[in-house]
C-alpha cells in the first residue's frame, strides 16, 4: 500500500493525529470540528497564558463553547501545547496563524515563516502539511515548501503539501466549520486526495481545485469582492449625504429586486482580519508581474478614508451645536470590528478613537463584548469599557455608533443622548428625533 494510502486509510479509521498550529478564531473551531468526528487533535500556540486558558476551559473567544473544549481536554481528545518538539506526533498539520500587513502595506508573512520552521524541526515522512492562512497565490509553493525541503524531504514524495483557505465568520450562527464548502488546492495528485480526505471527514462539501495557487487565489477574490463592493457603497454614502439622500433606503430599496443586486452596506471603515488585508496581499503580488491592480487600490484608498470621514463628519455636528471638537466628550458605541462578536481585528473603531484624541477629544467607550482595548500592532489605547446610563448619555456632546451590536437598546440611547451619530443605521426604527444624525 502507498504511503499516500496509509494516511487516508488512518484517517477513515479516525486514527490519524491532527495538529492545528494557531489557536484563534480560525484554529479553536477546526479543533472542535475534528474532535466531533473522533480524531485526537494537537493545539499549537507561541501564546503560553492562550494555551493556559484552554487547558482551563477558560473563554477567550465569545463565540465559542469553551465548555466543549474542556471535554476534549479532560477526556485527552484534546491537548494544548507551546512546545513544537512535539510536531512530530501528528499525522496532518494545520497551519492557522496571521497573515497581516506592515506599515507600509505589504504583506508580513513572519508568522507562518516562523511557524513552519518550527514544522520543519520535526518533519517526517508521511505528515500532511495544510496551510490555511490567506495570503497571495505562491506563498504555499515559494514560500513554505522550501523551508519545509531543507530537511532533504520532497514535497509529493516524501511529505504531503497544500493550501485550503479558512472561511470563518465569527459570530454568524448561520455557518460554521463544518458547514461551509473548503476549497483545497493540492502540490500533486497524493497530496490532493490525502487533503480531501482529511477535510472530507468533517466537513460536509470539499472543492477540489487544480492548484494550490488556484487555492490561494480563490480566497483573494472572495475578499476582494467584499472590499470592492464595500467600496462602492461606501462612495455612494458620500455622495448621498451631499444630495440629501438616505443610502441606506437606497440600497433596502434596490434589495427588493429579486436578480442582478447583492446588498452591501456603508460603514465607517473596514474591519476585520480579511477585508482590510487581503487584497492588498495581491496588489504587492500583481506588481512582481508588472502588473497595476488599479480598481482593487482604489477600493482600498476609499475604505481607509471612511474613518476620516467619521472624523470630518462628527467636527460639523458638533459645529452646529456650537461646540469643539477639541475639549468635547464623546462616548463611543462598539468598538469591534463587526456586530455581536469580540473581535478587535483591524477594527475601524480603533483608528477612530485614536484620531479623535489626537484632535483633542476626550473619548470613553462601551462596548459589551470588549470589556477592554488591549494594545494591538497600531495602537495603545489603554481603555475600559464605561456603565451605559441616562446621566452618561446626557453628559456627552456626542454618541458615536461604530458598532451596531444587537444588545444595545437604541431606544434607550435616543432618548437620553443629546447628540448620536449614527455611522451603522442602527437607530432605524427609533423615534425620529432632532438628535440622530446619519454620518
Amino acid at each position: 500500500m502507498s504511503q499516500a494510502n496509509v494516511l487516508i486509510e488512518k484517517i477513515n479509521k479516525r486514527e490519524a493525529v491532527v495538529a492545528v498550529c494557531g489557536l484563534g478564531y480560525v484554529g479553536l473551531p477546526l479543533v472542535m470540528a475534528f474532535n466531533k468526528q473522533g480524531f485526537k487533535v494537537i493545539g499549537f500556540d507561541i501564546d503560553q497564558k492562550k494555551v493556559e486558558k484552554l487547558r482551563k476551559g477558560e473563554s477567550y473567544i465569545k463565540h465559542i463553547d469553551f465548555n466543549v473544549i474542556k471535554q476534549n481536554v479532560d477526556a485527552g481528545r484534546f491537548v494544548a501545547t507551546t512546545d513544537f518538539k512535539r510536531i512530530g506526533e501528528p499525522d496532518i498539520i494545520l497551519i492557522a496563524v496571521p497573515t497581516p500587513l506592515t506599515e507600509t502595506r505589504e504583506p508580513d508573512l513572519i508568522p507562518v515563516i516562523k511557524t513552519t520552521e518550527s514544522i520543519m524541526g520535526g518533519l517526517r515522512k508521511g505528515q500532511l502539511i495544510v496551510l490555511e492562512s490567506t495570503t497571495y497565490p505562491g506563498t504555499t509553493e515559494e514560500v513554505v515548501q522550501p523551508i519545509l525541503e531543507k530537511t532533504g524531504l520532497k514535497a509529493g514524495t516524501d511529505f504531503y503539501l497544500a493550501f485550503s483557505p479558512e472561511r470563518e465568520d465569527p459570530g454568524n450562527p448561520k455557518f460554521e466549520t463544518v458547514t461551509i464548502p473548503k476549497v483545497v488546492g493540492g502540490h500533486d495528485p497524493d497530496s490532493q486526495r490525502v487533503a480531501i480526505a482529511i477535510y472530507g471527514s468533517i466537513i460536509k462539501h470539499v472543492v477540489p481545485v487544480s492548484s494550490m495557487a488556484a487555492a490561494e487565489l480563490t480566497k483573494i477574490l472572495e475578499n476582494t469582492f467584499r472590499a470592492v463592493n464595500i467600496a462602492l457603497v461606501n462612495e455612494l454614502k458620500l455622495l448621498c449625504m451631499r444630495m440629501d439622500i438616505d443610502v441606506w433606503e437606497v440600497i433596502d430599496a434596490a434589495s427588493t429586486k429579486p436578480f442582478g443586486f447583492m446588498p452591501f452596506y456603508p460603514g465607517p471603515g473596514l474591519g476585520g482580519h480579511c477585508i482590510p488585508i487581503d487584497p492588498f496581499y495581491l496588489t504587492w503580488k500583481a506588481r512582481e508581474y508588472d502588473f497595476q491592480t488599479k480598481f482593487i487600490e482604489l477600493a482600498g484608498e476609499i475604505n481607509t478614508s471612511m474613518p476620516y470621514h467619521v472624523i470630518e463628519s462628527t467636527m460639523y455636528a458638533l459645529n452646529d451645536k456650537k461646540v469643539s471638537l477639541r475639549g468635547s466628550k464623546i462616548l463611543v458605541l462598539g468598538v469591534a470590528y463587526k456586530a455581536d462578536v469580540d473581535d478587535l481585528r483591524e477594527s475601524p473603531a480603533l483608528k477612530i478613537i485614536d484620531l479623535l484624541q489626537d484632535r483633542g477629544a476626550e473619548v470613553i467607550y462601551n462596548d459589551p463584548y470588549c470589556p477592554v482595548i488591549p494594545q494591538t500592532r497600531k495602537y495603545d489605547l489603554g481603555m475600559e469599557s464605561v456603565n451605559l446610563t441616562p446621566e452618561l448619555l446626557r453628559s456627552q456632546d456626542a454618541v458615536l455608533i461604530l458598532t451596531n451590536h444587537k444588545s444595545y437598546d437604541y431606544e434607550f440611547v435616543g432618548k437620553h443622548a443629546t447628540l448620536v451619530l449614527d455611522t451603522r443605521n442602527a437607530m432605524k426604527g427609533v423615534a425620529n428625533r432632532a438628535n440622530i444624525l446619519k454620518i
